[in-house]
């Protein structure tokens, strides 16, 4: 386990409801190459707050760096449905473009 994922695991044991340190904890572990803990980790993310719209362009991501790319399409189109009710045109133009990518 890196130190940082130590550090943010331990922040996380004291308010486990933070989007932030969930996401934080699941592209540690994504790093690391452990795309299944890392996606458990972005789906709580997405539990404690469904707008955070990157927690799905990094789903996509880990979905895709398993081999799995018909997840990852799902999961993006999800999150730009997200994103453009959320009003985040950015984070949706990413994910369109990291799921144009995908199907090519």
């Amino acid at each position: 386990m890196s130190d940082r994922l130590t550090k943010l695991t331990k922040l996380h044991q004291a308010d486990p409801r933070d989007p932030f340190l969930t996401y934080g904890i699941a592209l540690e572990h994504g790093k690391l190459g452990a795309y299944d803990e890392a996606i458990t980790w972005l789906d709580r993310t997405l539990e404690a707050d469904a707008k955070y719209c990157y927690a799905y362009f990094q789903k996509a991501k880990m979905l895709e760096g398993k081999g799995d790319s018909a997840a990852a399409v799902q999961v993006l189109k999800h999150g730009i449905a997200a994103a453009q009710k959320a009003g985040d045109g950015h984070a949706a133009e990413e994910m369109t473009g990291l799921m144009e990518t995908i199907e090519q």
